[in-house]
């Protein structure tokens, strides 16, 4: 068989040629040859296999850029990166529908807030401070980073949960907007100045003793549902009451290595 115009090929392969002109321009399927004369595209029968693939994969919603990723892959390694991305996309659809839930929930009246707000007196502290924009797939990988920087002894630390680094927002942090977020590591006063010095890329900063209303979430209450239910619930509480800065999550446990049923963050607000 010889080559294969854009229409047949297109049949054979059951993409449109839209789709087809599409991927040539973004490298993912280039023809064998383009016609000199008339700038028709030309296929081979055997790009038939990876076109088949790409229609294949589409079909599971992933993103172009990740099918020229799995189409250049020998078999087995392609085959793993599939079932990498059908993990995640079975966990973001789960997290979704937690998401989902909620606002039922909210929009219907029914259930009650599973947290339970509780109050406590912060005192006066020195943090040490990093501080970016980034959006929701960004933020793990960040934070995970200044705790593999800083979480090797390096750092002398406050005594209980005042001394257990957390992240303020100050702004949403979702797929589309990028905070600002801060990374804040409480430090001995005494020590302060010392340790700005070892790490002039980090602010130093003060932060005031403050009363700040919490709740205590598990392992399994660290996703986009849950963070709504504590904030809803933190908001239902105030009734009235002036939270004065930006929320924060506490961290005094690593959620990667906790049971699922296991506290390890509180979500707080200074009030």
């Amino acid at each position: 068989m010889g080559l294969l115009t854009i229409g047949a090929f297109a049949k054979a392969s059951r993409l449109s040629p839209k789709a087809l002109r599409l991927y040539d321009e973004l490298g993912l399927l280039v023809p064998a040859m383009v016609d000199p004369d008339n700038g028709y595209r030309l296929y081979t029968p055997d790009q038939l296999d990876r076109a088949r693939l790409v229609a294949w994969l589409r079909r599971v919603d992933m993103p172009l850029a990740r099918i020229r990723t799995i189409c250049d892959l020998e078999p087995a390694a392609a085959a793993e990166e599939l079932r990498a991305y059908w993990a995640r996309a079975e966990a973001e659809h789960v997290a979704r529908g937690g998401v989902v839930a909620f606002l039922v929930e909210r929009l219907t009246g029914e259930g009650g807030s599973m947290f339970e707000v509780e109050v406590r007196e912060v005192p006066e502290r020195m943090l040490l401070i990093a501080k970016r924009s980034v959006t929701l797939d960004q933020l793990g990988a960040w934070a995970t980073e200044q705790v593999e920087r800083f979480g090797n002894g390096l750092l002398p630390a406050l005594p209980g949960i005042g001394g257990a680094p957390f992240l303020m927002f100050y702004g949403e942090v979702d797929a589309d907007s990028d905070g600002p977020v801060e990374w804040c590591r409480p430090i001995p006063a005494g020590q302060a100045e010392e340790i700005g010095r070892r790490f002039p890329d980090l602010q130093v900063r003060a932060d005031p003793a403050h009363r700040e209303a919490y709740v205590r979430l598990t392992a399994s209450q660290l996703d986009a549902a849950g963070s709504m239910r504590a904030i809803q619930a933190l908001g239902d509480w105030a009734q009235g009451r002036e939270f004065i800065g930006p929320h924060r999550q506490v961290f005094f446990a690593d959620p990667t290595t906790a049971a699922k049923d296991a506290p390890v963050s509180d979500l707080a607000c200074p009030f």
